[in-house]
């Protein structure tokens, strides 16, 4: 399969991580922020307006911090390295005091960017053909130079789990303002990428519908939407590029369209929501049993889209209370044993793999490469929002050594992800 041969191709080993530590200029780092030219109409988001609060909390800024003379805007959705490669587009339709159209969220200034406005046109040609949505279609994509710059080829796993992660705060954000949601994984990203001017330099990875969907036919976008390069420079990534038309037609596992149920109390939530944040440090200090099973039902409630692709975990506890170290599959312990100092070497010598409460895996033997590997990113967010919820801390995991991973686990399925939760 195609994006098995990719993402095969981008594993780490300890011989490659050796051959190529991957230490960067930080001086060159690419533009983090698109900006559309200032002749574009724009609208500053108020927060005290209900649908401008929701689409400003998809992407929010939520601290600004300062390392070796750079400053860093973290935001409400974790990123490889802080690199944040995913840019938010919506299209609005029947919202009151709103221009029918399609625009950019533009982080930086806090304000949409008008990009494209509608009549009889719009992105339901691409995304759900036969149907018109009176509400919101938010569109994830990756300037994946953004990422490519530092991590190289597999920065094509990090676009994907990103945008997964971005998908997940559009979801968190619907939550607390009581919206519906259905994700798309499966739709035309190619005509799509090239009607919306993205050239070779940005692609769309995800789609969020939150509205009310009409039988009635919107035809494809009328007019072609001009090219703006999302980082100050670019450097292309042929492997990036080839993986990505490649895998964008692989059609996805199918489900049957189910909500998820939580239960969050609304104002506990927007904190954990705010104020998440990556541990880079965790101590060798015990979590509940009932924490842990609280996190692990809340990430596995079900995905809010027809298109699917079954993530499994596994879980390597070092210290829950009431639980035995070792691995489980679920709830089943396959291997007792104290394996904290392995999964700290698996991850890279990473030591909050080896002093956390809990190590996850996620693992996946997918038919759609793109839909598996933004649904890992999906359900991590939920592991950092819940954790959060629940008082304990979380880092995800992007760079571990794929082969002795997925042997330590005794699975022969890809291992996408994984996290630590701890305190």
């Amino acid at each position: 399969m195609l994006g098995k041969t990719y993402h095969h191709a981008t594993k780490h080993s300890y011989q490659s991580v050796q051959i190529d530590p991957n230490y960067v200029d930080p001086s060159t780092q690419p533009s983090s922020v698109k900006v559309y030219p200032k002749f574009y109409r724009r609208w500053q988001l108020n927060r005290q307006d209900p649908i401008h609060n929701f689409i400003w909390l998809t992407s929010a800024i939520t601290l600004e911090k300062t390392y070796k003379d750079v400053t860093y805007q973290l935001r409400v959705n974790p990123s490889a390295g802080a690199l944040y490669p995913t840019e938010i587009y919506v299209q609005m339709r029947g919202i009151k005091g709103i221009i029918d159209g399609i625009y950019h969220l533009e982080i930086e200034n806090n304000c949409l960017t008008l990009i494209y406005e509608l009549i009889d046109d719009g992105l339901e040609n691409y995304v759900t053909p036969g149907k018109c949505i009176n509400g919101f279609i938010f569109l994830v994509s990756c300037v994946y130079y953004r990422s490519s710059w530092k991590y190289k080829n597999r920065s094509l796993r990090y676009c994907l789990l990103d945008s997964g992660h971005h998908l997940g705060a559009i979801a968190a954000s619907a939550y607390l303002h009581d919206r519906n949601t259905q994700l798309i994984f499966d739709f035309d990203k190619l005509t799509l990428n090239q009607d919306l001017g993205f050239e070779n330099k940005e692609f769309v990875t995800g789609c969020v519908i939150s509205g009310e969907a009409e039988e009635k036919q919107v035809r494809r976008l009328r007019l072609p939407i001009p090219f703006v390069n999302g980082t100050d420079y670019f450097q292309a990534n042929s492997f990036i590029e080839e993986a990505y038309q490649a895998t964008s037609g692989q059609i996805s596992r199918q489900q049957k369209l189910a909500d998820p149920q939580f239960n969050w109390q609304q104002t506990q939530f927007f904190e954990s929501v705010w104020y998440r944040r990556s541990q880079r440090r965790l101590y060798k200090q015990p979590i509940s049993q009932e924490t842990y099973w609280r996190i692990f039902e809340d990430v596995k409630q079900p995905i809010p889209s027809e298109h699917f692709e079954e993530i499994e975990i596994f879980s390597v506890v070092h210290r829950v209370e009431g639980m035995l170290p070792g691995i489980y599959q679920g709830r089943n312990l396959i291997q007792a044993g104290e394996f904290s100092n392995q999964t700290g070497y698996l991850c890279i010598n990473q030591s909050i793999a080896k002093d956390c409460a809990v190590t996850l895996f996620f693992v996946s033997d997918y038919l759609s490469y793109q839909t598996a590997m933004q649904i890992a990113g999906l359900m991590g967010h939920r592991v950092y929002l819940v954790s959060n919820y629940w008082g304990i801390d979380c880092s995800g995991i992007g760079a571990f050594y794929d082969d002795e991973a997925q042997a330590f686990l005794g699975t022969k399925k890809d291992v996408l992800y994984a996290m630590a939760i701890g305190k």
